[in-house]
């Protein structure tokens, strides 16, 4: 009788270690393969615009000009106040910087619990938020280099990096020059001479400070940062507006091009903040943090990682 319970215990278990896994095992295990595939693909798909740009596989539309035109008679100044790498490294470091102590700091101190297929908390919230903010960047950019290229307005600084006047041209003023040939030996600088609309300086900068302006608005509701807060979201808005107008004081671009920047830089944070990434949303379908006094610095009782 012993051996048979024996054998009859053995099997049971035997049964149940072959039985099926749990539901939602097996949905994470279907989730995770995809969204990591939507992870890797998205943010370098939505770059292609972006890089056809910066690696000169694709040529800027050729457009003419009116002889006697003031607007592209500006000197080619050599330095920038806002130099590109300043600006990519200034953007992506302050906000991405912000975004993940923001981040590990609810994880860490307001006990942010996590229900997503990627089981560490820390890793799950800054993919969420860090892979939204850059999935915006690539987009923000790919447009404005989609611009660039189709359109092909010139610079203000166009006839001195050309190295030609409208003397030399010989031309009528008022008269519409559909091609010029350039003695300018670097061909890169007469193809970056076409590419005026829009600002991408102004574009990539109200989009980086705008969006971490939202994410201030989110995460930091501590009472006491009742006039912190304003000042840090101003002080942010203001180092955009002001990147942008450099463009104009360094004859990089047109008045209208740097609006057109603040314009798409400002829709495409937006949309990021307030329909792609949760940190606005009240549902805790994700996480659920655990109840936490309004009077704290980061209060995630009205958002979800």
């Amino acid at each position: 009788v012993d051996l048979g319970n024996s054998v009859h215990v053995t099997s049971r278990h035997s049964k149940d270690s072959l039985s099926p896994l749990p539901a939602h095992m097996n949905r994470c295990l279907i989730i995770f393969p995809e969204s990591l595939l939507l992870l890797v693909s998205s943010v370098p798909l939505a770059s292609i615009p972006f890089f056809a740009c910066e690696l000169k596989a694709v040529s800027p539309y050729k457009r003419g000009f009116i002889c006697g035109d003031p607007s592209i008679m500006f000197p080619y100044l050599h330095r920038e106040v806002v130099p590109d790498e300043l600006l990519i490294a200034g953007g992506i470091v302050i906000t991405g910087l912000t975004i993940a102590l923001g981040e590990c700091y609810r994880v860490r101190f307001r006990g942010v619990s996590s229900k997503a297929f990627i089981r560490n908390v820390y890793v799950s919230c800054l993919y969420k938020e860090l892979g939204c903010f850059l999935f915006g960047c690539c987009i923000g950019q790919s447009l404005t280099n989609m611009a660039k290229l189709s359109v092909g307005r010139l610079r203000p600084n166009f006839l001195s990096v050309c190295g030609v006047t409208y003397v030399s041209l010989n031309c009528t003023p008022g008269t519409y020059v559909a091609s010029v040939t350039c003695p300018q030996p670097d061909h890169r600088l007469e193809e970056e001479a076409r590419k005026s609309f829009f600002s991408g300086h102004a574009s990539f900068a109200m989009y980086t400070m705008l969006y971490l302006a939202f994410y201030l608005q989110a995460r930091l509701t501590w009472r006491s940062a009742r006039l912190l807060r304003p000042l840090l979201q101003f002080l942010l808005v203001m180092l955009a507006v002001y990147t942008g107008l450099t463009r104009i004081s360094d004859y990089r671009h047109h008045p209208s091009d740097v609006l057109t920047g603040y314009l798409q830089g400002a829709l495409t944070a937006y949309w990021v903040a307030f329909h792609i990434s949760s940190m606005f949303r009240t549902s805790s379908s994700d996480f659920s943090p655990s109840e936490t006094p309004l009077d704290t610095p980061l209060s995630p009782q009205h958002t979800v990682c």
